[in-house]
């Protein structure tokens, strides 16, 4: 256990942003697990509608320094790659 006061206060801090970064990267996983479920289940429109807020979790995760910004280009990345693979398969068809 911290000492000092000011020990102490740094702790205190360090565990307000624990609790809001885990906050915030459950906000993108779960985003994420939806997306997914809904590209699964052909809901193409719906993951569209989705996008554009997984994009704000992610891009605000990576201003905030929560996750870095490799990793946050690399989900936007990933499930861009995916929706443009299922739209050129519902063009197609």
């Amino acid at each position: 256990m911290p000492k000092t006061k000011s020990a102490k206060k740094a702790l205190r801090k360090s565990e307000k942003r624990r609790i809001e970064n885990l906050k915030i990267k459950e906000k993108i996983k779960r985003l994420k697990k939806e997306m997914k479920k809904l590209i699964q289940e052909n809901k193409i429109e719906e993951v569209r509608k989705l996008l554009p807020l997984f994009y704000k979790a992610v891009d605000k995760a990576v201003k905030r320094g929560t996750i870095k910004e490799g990793k946050g280009n690399r989900e936007k990345s990933k499930i861009t790659k995916i929706l443009s693979k299922l739209s050129q398969k519902e063009i197609q068809s």
